[in-house]
C-alpha cells in the first residue's frame, strides 16, 4: 500500500561510522547504552554522521470518537474540545513541557466533531468525528486513506523546517479505538489489550471490553487488511499517525512515537510498508495495557520506564532532552588521542 511513494532503506553505512565514533570517545564502549543506538539511528535516516535534531516539533492530532457514546469513558467528548483549545494557548501539560525545551507544538485538527475553527490550530478536518463504530462502521476507507494522506503531507511540509518530530494525540475514547484495532490485528480477545483509559471503573472496562469484542466479530476483522481494521474500528487521529510514520519514512526524517495510541499507527503504518519501522523512535512504555504488545511487534526497546500515560506526546516530548544530551557526548565529547589514553577494545 502507498507504492507510490519512495521509501529509501536507512543508510548502515552511517549508522555502523556513528557506532565507532562512540567507540571512540574516552568512556567504556557501550556505556550510553540504547542511546548509543539511538543516535545512530538517527543519523542513519538523516544520512550524517553528525545528526541534527536541533528544530524539532510535536504534530498532535485531535480527533473525536464516536464509540464514547457506549459509555466506554469517563468523560464525553467535549474534553477533545477543551483540551484542543487549552493546546491551542499553549497550557495543556505537553505544550508546558516543549515550552521548556524549545519544541514547536503544532496541533491538528483532523476530525474534531465541532464546527469551531480555532486559532492556534491547523484545520485538516476529513469530518466531524468518526461513527459509532459498535452500531456502524467508524468511518469509510477513503475517509481512512484521506487522514492517512494528510498525516504525510504534514511531514512533507515540516521536513524543510524540522529535523525531527514527534507524534501526539487528543482523542475522548482513543484508548479504545487503538484496543480494538490491536484486538483484529493480533486476533485476540480485547481483555488481553484492553485498559482503562483515562480511568474506568470495573463496570466501566468491562462494558469497553464487550463492545469491543463485540465489535470486531461484527465486521469480521480477525485476520483483515490494516485498512480494514483502521476503517472499521478505528479513528482520524489514529489514521492520521499512521501518516505521519510513513512520511517520516518518505521524507527521511526521524519520528519519535508516544504511547499506546501511536504505537497503534506504527503497527499499522508498518503493515502496510514494513520499510518505515527503521524510521520510527519509540519513547516510552507506556501504562496502557496494550503497550507491551505493541512494543514486541515492533522490536521497540524503549528507554523510559516510568508508568506513563497522560497522552498528548508528552512522553515523545520527554525524550527529546535525552537525546540532546546523548548527541552532545557523541558531538563535542573528548576522544582517547585528545587525553592520550589507549582506547578500549571490543571483544564482544
Amino acid at each position: 500500500m502507498f507504492d507510490e511513494y519512495e521509501i529509501k532503506r536507512t543508510e548502515k553505512n552511517i549508522y555502523e561510522g556513528i557506532k565507532n565514533n562512540f567507540d571512540a570517545l574516552a568512556k567504556p564502549i557501550d556505556s550510553l547504552g540504547e542511546f548509543e543506538e539511538l543516535i545512530a539511528g538517527i543519523g542513519a535516516i538523516q544520512g550524517k554522521l553528525i545528526p541534527k535534531i536541533d528544530r524539532k516539533a510535536l504534530i498532535i492530532m485531535c480527533a473525536d470518537n464516536g464509540i464514547v457514546r457506549e459509555g466506554v469513558t469517563q468523560t464525553d467528548s467535549s474534553v477533545t474540545l477543551s483540551v484542543a483549545r487549552s493546546m491551542a494557548e499553549g497550557k495543556s501539560p505537553v505544550c508546558r513541557m516543549a515550552n521548556i525545551i524549545g519544541v514547536d507544538t503544532i496541533p491538528v485538527d483532523i476530525g474534531m466533531d465541532c464546527d469551531e475553527v480555532i486559532h492556534g490550530i491547523k484545520t485538516k478536518k476529513i469530518k466531524k468525528g468518526t461513527k459509532d463504530f459498535y452500531v456502524s462502521p467508524a468511518m469509510t476507507g477513503e475517509e481512512a486513506l484521506a487522514a492517512i494522506r494528510t498525516g504525510i503531507e504534514l511531514v512533507k511540509s515540516s521536513s524543510v523546517k524540522y529535523d525531527i518530530l514527534a507524534l501526539g494525540e487528543m482523542g475522548i475514547g482513543n484508548t479504545t479505538t487503538s484496543s480494538a484495532v490491536c484486538a483484529a490485528l493480533f486476533n485476540m480477545d480485547a481483555a488481553e489489550v484492553t485498559g482503562r483509559g483515562a480511568g474506568l471503573s470495573d463496570e466501566g472496562l468491562k462494558r469497553k471490553i464487550s463492545v469491543i469484542n463485540e465489535s470486531v466479530k461484527k465486521y469480521d476483522l480477525y485476520g483483515a487488511s490494516p485498512l480494514e481494521v483502521l476503517s472499521k474500528v478505528g479513528g482520524l487521529d489514529i489514521a492520521g499517525l499512521v501518516g505521519l510514520c510513513i512520511g517520516g519514512a518518505i521524507y527521511r526524517i526521524p519520528v519519535i512515537l508516544d504511547g499506546f495510541i501511536s504505537l497503534t499507527a506504527a503497527a499499522i503504518a508498518v503493515r502496510m510498508r514494513p520499510e518505515v519501522r527503521d524510521y520510527l523512535i519509540p519513547s516510552h512504555r507506556g501504562k496502557e495495557k496494550g503497550c507491551e504488545l505493541l512494543l514486541k511487534d515492533l522490536s521497540f526497546k524503549p528507554v523510559i520506564d516510568a508508568g506513563l500515560a497522560l497522552g498528548e506526546g508528552t512522553g515523545a516530548v520527554m525524550l527529546i532532552p535525552l537525546l540532546e544530551t546523548a548527541l552532545s557526548v557523541y558531538r563535542d565529547g573528548t576522544s582517547f588521542e585528545d587525553i592520550n589514553v589507549k582506547k578500549y577494545e571490543r571483544f564482544v
